[in-house]
């Protein structure tokens, strides 16, 4: 374009990181990496890296996650873009904007380190602490945005065996979010909200204790809630 100067403006550069979450042994993991070169070698990261000339930050995302932790071709990874990340000094090398996503990952696999990563592991949530840059901040901001989805989507059920019970899906609520919820008033919302579950006729399990076998069920047609599923109040109500 005559006139355009585009060295008008101080270059700077863009990267990706994936925020990825599962449930493992019943706690909440992120897949994290160990940072191989400076800045924060040897600390604890998210996946993530330097978006290329010709790809889109989702090819970028995918690209760094299958280098940097060796999944890349995972069944029912869906990236869902969180929020851009572009406060100065954020990145000690240089001027560098983020774009970051997130995923639930249902049965994830083991990683493998890769790239510039010295090594990758799935680590319970709540000791995923300190990381390298602002990734505190951005991994935070994942946990709220998945707690969102299982308020509002099916997406709860993936993370149960193909038949389960009421309590393995109350379990799921619980451990995203942190809380415990009322089993009544669980299993009300869930069995009054249409297509979200279904029952498995005449199939029960034994679930420990005493108690009668629980009757099983598998996901219904729906992939969203309504109305939604929501989580307690700030009062500390039972859901």
């Amino acid at each position: 374009m005559e006139g355009y100067d585009k060295y008008a403006y101080e270059p700077f550069a863009v990267t990706v990181d994936l925020a990825v979450l599962t449930l493992r042994a019943g706690a909440l993991h992120v897949l994290l990496v160990e940072r191989g070169q400076e800045p924060y070698a040897g600390q604890w990261a998210l996946p993530g890296g330097f978006l290329l000339p010709d790809e889109s930050a989702e090819t970028a995302a995918r690209r760094e996650l299958a280098e940097e932790t060796g999944l890349d071709d995972v069944s029912g990874l869906h990236l869902e873009q969180l929020r851009t990340y572009s406060e100065p000094g954020r990145d000690p090398r240089m001027r560098v904007v983020s774009v970051a996503f997130t995923a639930l990952l249902p049965e994830p696999p083991e990683p493998r380190g890769g790239g510039d990563a010295a090594q990758a592991r799935w680590l319970p949530y709540d000791s995923a602490r300190p990381l390298a840059f602002d990734h505190e901040r951005i991994l935070a901001d994942a946990h709220e945005r998945i707690g969102g989805r299982l308020e509002n989507s099916c997406v709860a059920t993936a993370f149960c065996p193909p038949e389960f019970t009421l309590g393995e899906l109350q379990q799921v609520y619980e451990t995203v979010w942190g809380t415990a919820l009322d089993r009544p008033n669980f299993r009300r919302k869930v069995l009054a909200t249409p297509g979200f579950v279904e029952p498995v006729p005449g199939a029960a399990r034994l679930t420990g204790g005493r108690g009668k076998p629980a009757a099983l069920y598998r996901a219904g047609a729906a992939t969203t809630l309504h109305p939604p599923l929501l989580r307690p109040s700030r009062e500390g109500r039972p859901a």
